[in-house]
């Protein structure tokens, strides 16, 4: 949507806008006198520029350093809960739910059972069980397997950050008490079961086990509210404990559900958030090179974009913003806007050097110019992507805030850094 946005406005500015100006403008005065009064905050700039060489370096290496640290810090998470403000009816109703109903994100623990696993001998008692298919269901209920169910639910229920946990263990403690708080042996669970009414069994026995697959499932979930959990290291921790528990060495731990669905759909942005990135900066800088036939001015030219585009998240990092799927977009869309002001400033540098022939002049020039463009073009940007912050939707706030702190970033680097560069490079 975003392409066919500035598609239209590529053909607008090109067609509608300058037809609107020859029907509106002053016909009789068509000579076009060029402006080049100064504006103070790009005068200052420029003469930061020329004659604080070292500080602007010594700056972005500060900067760098910054960013570098900031991005080791940075973190994929998915917090639903704190998506919404705190007054809000949302964020309200799944704190209760998480307090008072045993949390709020779903996710199953399934557990394949060895098909090899010793069960029951069928002699033992199969002159009380009836036919052969209900007896081979009924021989599945052996105490091994039921003590590792027990024994899987147990260390779930265990964790602080899962709530309510839910699986056969639950049925069968609930037999357990009506038997005097004593221990089912399999003969006794398959007695069980074989005279459990098909509406009970719908209740206690189905949703949690697969007695074709060989297979139980542990239905638990997750208090999302909690501000310290980490669903990645919660998921990992699991699996891991599981998978490497000797007492369950024999049997197969898979995850699923809602919570390591979104989990893996945010590592996986992230992953191709940072390829997506990289293949934009090529092009970028394929770009730059046809457009200015110089290696040199291909490499200033992304010094700014790429400043601001990676120091927003390394502020993220040391903020300790998780990215999200809104956050993750900041990057990409500050490389897409930003770019415009290098190749406009540059392109306007090369014009003026041409009959200038003195660089810092020509900085001082462009910055009456191009860089007045640069700078009202940019203000009006940040101050679009700042609206956001009246939303109701936390990352909507965070994503205009992050945006337009990189866009201001992009600003000044490109009318400081990028300038510089020229300066102390001379490429043209």
């Amino acid at each position: 949507m975003m392409v066919l946005g500035l598609t239209t406005l590529f053909v607008t500015s090109f067609a509608l806008l300058p037809s609107l100006i020859m029907i509106f403008s002053n016909k009789k005065n068509s000579t076009v006198q060029e402006n080049k009064t100064k504006l103070f905050i790009t005068d200052f700039l420029a003469k930061v520029t020329i004659n604080s060489g070292k500080s602007i370096y010594a700056v972005f290496l500060l900067v760098t350093l910054i960013t570098i640290y900031g991005l080791n810090q940075l973190k994929v998470e998915n917090s639903f809960i704190n998506y919404f403000r705190s007054d809000t009816e949302i964020y309200k109703g799944m704190q209760l739910i998480d307090n008072e109903l045993g949390g709020t994100t779903p996710m199953d623990i399934i557990i394949k059972f060895d098909d090899s696993e010793s069960s029951v001998e069928k002699d033992e008692y199969e002159d009380l069980l009836g036919e052969e298919e209900e007896s081979l269901e009924s021989n599945w209920f052996t105490t091994d397997k039921v003590n590792k169910i027990k024994y899987v639910h147990d260390y779930l229920d265990n964790n602080k950050y899962i709530g309510k946990v839910l699986s056969f263990a639950s049925s069968i403690r609930v037999a357990e008490i009506v038997n005097n708080d004593k221990e089912l042996n399999s003969l006794e669970m398959s007695l069980l079961y074989k005279k459990l009414p098909d509406e009970v069994k719908n209740i206690a026995v189905t949703p949690y086990l697969s007695i074709e697959n060989n297979e139980a499932r542990i239905n638990v979930r997750v208090i999302d509210s909690n501000p310290d959990l980490r669903r990645a290291d919660l998921i990992e921790k699991i699996q891991n404990d599981l998978n490497q528990d000797a007492y369950l060495k024999s049997e197969q731990i898979t995850l699923s559900g809602i919570l390591l669905l979104y989990n893996n759909m945010l590592q996986s942005l992230f992953d191709s958030q940072i390829m997506s990135l990289g293949f934009v900066m090529l092009i970028i800088a394929a770009m730059f090179l046809i457009l200015f036939k110089s290696i040199t001015l291909m490499l200033i030219g992304i010094v700014p974009n790429l400043i601001s585009a990676l120091l927003v998240l390394g502020i993220m990092g040391i903020m300790k913003l998780p990215l999200d799927m809104m956050t993750i977009t900041i990057a990409a869309i500050t490389v897409g806007i930003a770019v415009d002001n290098s190749i406009h400033y540059i392109y306007r540098f090369k014009e003026e050097l041409k009959s200038c022939k003195d660089y810092e002049k020509t900085i001082l020039i462009c910055h009456s110019t191009i860089g007045k463009a640069i700078f009202f073009t940019g203000i009006t940007v940040i101050f679009g992507f700042s609206i956001l912050i009246l939303s109701n939707f936390i990352p909507t706030i965070i994503f205009g805030v992050l945006t337009g702190f990189a866009m201001f970033v992009a600003l000044i680097a490109v009318l400081t850094v990028l300038p510089r560069m020229l300066i102390s490079f001379k490429p043209i």
